[in-house]
Formats: C-alpha cells, structure tokens, sequence
C-alpha cells in the first residue's frame, strides 16, 4: 500500500472522530454555561448527552454531579461524585463535594469519612473542617464538632458561620451541663434548663 493510500485511509478514520469530539465538547460546553446561568436542570441533560456519547467523559459526570447537586438530588450527585472518586482521582474538592452531598442526605458517617479524606488531601481547607464538625454535631458529637469549628476558625479567623456553629455547640453543651445538674439536684440548674430550652 502506497504512502499516499495510508495517508488517506488515515484522514478518513479521523475526520469523523473529530467531529464527534467536536459535537461532544458543544453539549459539555452549553451543558457549563447552563450551570453558570443557574439552569441546572439543561445542564444535567447536557452533561448526559456527553456522558452517553463518551462515557469516560470524567469532567461530564464531576459537573452533573454538581448539577445534581444544586437541584437537591443527593442520591445522583454521590453516584456521579463517586464514579469519578472511583477512577483514582485524589482531588480534595471532589471528595468536599461528595461530602456536601451525604450531609445534606442526612448520612454523617459518610460525609464525615469523605471530610477526612478531604482533610488528608488538603489539611488547609476551613470548609472541610466546618462542616465536619456539622455532621459531628448532628450526631451529637459536640466536642469533635468543637474542635473542627476551632481550627476552621484558626485557618480562616473571619469567617463568621464558624463562630456561629461553634457558639451553637457550646450551647448545647450548656444545655447538657444543666440538664445534668438538675438530674442531680440542683434547682437554678433546672430553671436554667428550662428557661435556655425553650428559646
């Protein structure tokens, strides 16, 4: 076969590779200017297109699961968020976002194990830490979630929700210092109790 035939034969190969790359990066593209305009909903059908033509579209399923995830579907943002978790990419950000997802889907244990590992990755990251500790304090665990408000606010000193998450913890800690004070008898610990309860 002559060099001129291969070359040809190579060039009709990779016209319409080209092309169906081209038609893959327009739906990812508008699917990322859907989610920057805050229509989530033509993103994801976007991003589904990409993910149907090219399903090892890795950015595809990271984005829709973000989609996913500002619409309120936690069960689709943690499939998509894991799919590209399981392809070995170490990205603290991924695993933030896969985080946010099973706090809002009420699963502590696991939003606090995808914290830790986001912790792991980048030990700088206040939001990492802030809301760990929320999940911690969900589960009523207020020391861990004292401790995690504590260095968020050692990292970024300004940032007022930690101080707020904190003071709520120490609230309830309070509450729990009366509640067992009155169990044992004192009685302004009762009325305390009673009185902070309430608000």
């Amino acid at each position: 076969m002559s060099y001129k035939l291969i070359l040809s034969a190579i060039i009709i190969v990779l016209l319409p590779m080209q092309a169906f790359c081209e038609q893959v990066m327009r739906h990812f593209d508008k699917g990322n200017e859907y989610f920057n305009k805050g229509d989530y909903d033509k993103a994801i059908v976007e991003y589904t297109k990409v993910i149907n033509q090219k399903p090892d579209f890795i950015d595809a399923f990271y984005n829709r699961g973000l989609a996913y995830y500002k619409r309120g579907k936690y069960l689709d943002a943690i499939s998509d968020f894991t799919k590209v978790i399981n392809t070995d990419i170490k990205d603290a950000e991924l695993y933030f976002h896969r985080g946010l997802a099973y706090l809002q889907n009420k699963d502590y244990d696991k939003a606090i194990n995808d914290y830790n590992e986001t912790i792991a990755l980048n030990p700088n990251f206040a939001d990492a830490y802030v809301n760990r500790g929320i999940a911690y304090a969900r589960k009523e665990m207020l020391d861990r979630a004292i401790e995690d408000y504590n260095k968020a606010i050692s990292l970024r000193p300004n940032d007022i929700h930690s101080y707020y998450s904190r003071g709520v913890a120490f609230f309830k800690k309070a509450l729990e210092d009366f509640k067992r004070a009155c169990d044992n008898g004192i009685a302004q610990a009762c009325s305390d109790f009673k009185k902070y309860s309430e608000k």
